[in-house]
């Protein structure tokens, strides 16, 4: 059976007539955008004019201190680049001055051994004049001393006791201790002969050694010789108070005789040795005490027979202050047994007045 159709609509809306109403519906799209933008912009708000000003002044600030930043990084830079300058100058003078330093210190060390050498050669020099000089000085000594005096071999003394002077003084102790340094021994030969009082080593060494100061005397120079114990006296007969001339030795030498014949007896009175200085006339202006302990007496007669130690000091002192001042006491000190304050006393008298003090040994001079 045939089969019915169907009936055919034909639709009457055409392509064109689609696109123009699309079209429009596009420009309408952008009539109604477009107005609302003019509308937008012919009226401005307030606060985004202010906004943007405010961002325009900051732009502004902002681009002047890129400015200002970007000179000063170029005046750093040119200081960088001075400075770096500097530096290497600076390194290069160093340099140059050490290599200077370097030459200099090499000149001066040079010139400092030079120097010392010099030096050297200089003492050198001073100590031959001075060797010279105080060979010429012993060999004219020498030739003006007016007496010799040899000791026992060829040993020679460096004692620094003052001799020389215009007006020597010798004292020497002419007491019984002068016998020996024991007590015993003087007890013992203070009751023996004169001849064997005489042979006492003790005695005989203060002889010697009275016998090489007169050697040692200037031959321009005056001298007196004391010897004392209860009492002082000089041992050449009518002298006393009276300088004697150095001269020829022979008065010297009758001094020397004439106290070896001397004998050693009695006490000690230094009082009396000390009151020599005032009898002469002019004063001495050296004193060359030879002794052997403190004094037991300070007068020419005493009726004690024990005298005690702080005695003996006493009279010391008393004597002492009989010194007129300016004049140097050189003491040679004679070891003695027991009296132990002798060595001290002395020693402070001779510093005191600007002396020189010795104590003998047993085989001096």
């Amino acid at each position: 059976m045939a089969r019915k159709r169907r009936p055919m609509e034909v639709f009457s809306m055409s392509f064109l007539d689609c696109m123009s109403c699309g079209f429009g519906a596009v420009i309408l799209f952008f009539m109604i955008i477009n107005s609302q933008t003019v509308r937008d912009i012919e009226q401005p708000p307030e606060k985004l004019i202010a906004e943007t000003t405010k961002l325009e002044f900051e732009i502004l600030n902002e681009r002047k201190n890129l400015v200002l930043a970007r000179n000063t990084m170029e005046d750093l830079e040119d200081e960088k680049l001075r400075a770096e300058e500097q530096i290497a100058q600076i390194i290069a003078l160093i340099e140059k001055l050490k290599v200077e330093l370097e030459k200099h210190d090499k000149e001066t060390l040079a010139k400092i051994k030079r120097i010392e050498k010099l030096q050297s050669d200089i003492k050198s020099l001073e100590e031959e004049r001075k060797r010279l000089l105080e060979l010429e000085r012993q060999k004219e000594e020498e030739g003006a001393k007016v007496r010799r005096f040899a000791g026992d071999g060829d040993r020679q003394y460096l004692t620094g006791l003052k001799v020389g002077g215009d007006r020597i003084l010798v004292l020497v102790d002419q007491s019984a201790s002068m016998l020996d340094q024991k007590i015993v021994n003087i007890i013992r030969r203070r009751n023996m002969s004169d001849d064997r009082k005489l042979r006492s080593l003790k005695w005989r060494q203060a002889v010697a050694s009275v016998d090489w100061l007169a050697a040692q005397f200037p031959d321009k120079s005056k001298f007196q010789i004391y010897t004392f114990n209860t009492e002082a006296k000089p041992v050449l007969r009518g002298s006393d108070g009276v300088w004697l001339e150095v001269g020829d030795g022979k008065q010297l030498d009758e001094a020397v005789r004439v106290l070896r014949r001397t004998v050693p007896q009695e006490g000690t009175n230094l009082s009396s040795a000390f009151a020599v200085i005032d009898k002469l006339n002019p004063r001495p202006d050296n004193v060359i005490l030879l002794i052997d302990s403190l004094p037991t007496m300070n007068a020419p007669a005493t009726d004690r027979g024990m005298v005690t130690g702080q005695e003996r000091l006493r009279f010391y002192y008393e004597a002492a202050d009989m010194i007129p001042s300016g004049i140097p006491v050189n003491i040679l000190l004679y070891p003695m047994e027991g009296d132990y304050n002798a060595s001290i006393a002395y020693w402070l008298l001779a510093y005191r007045t600007g002396g020189s003090f010795m104590s003998i040994s047993k085989d001096w001079p």
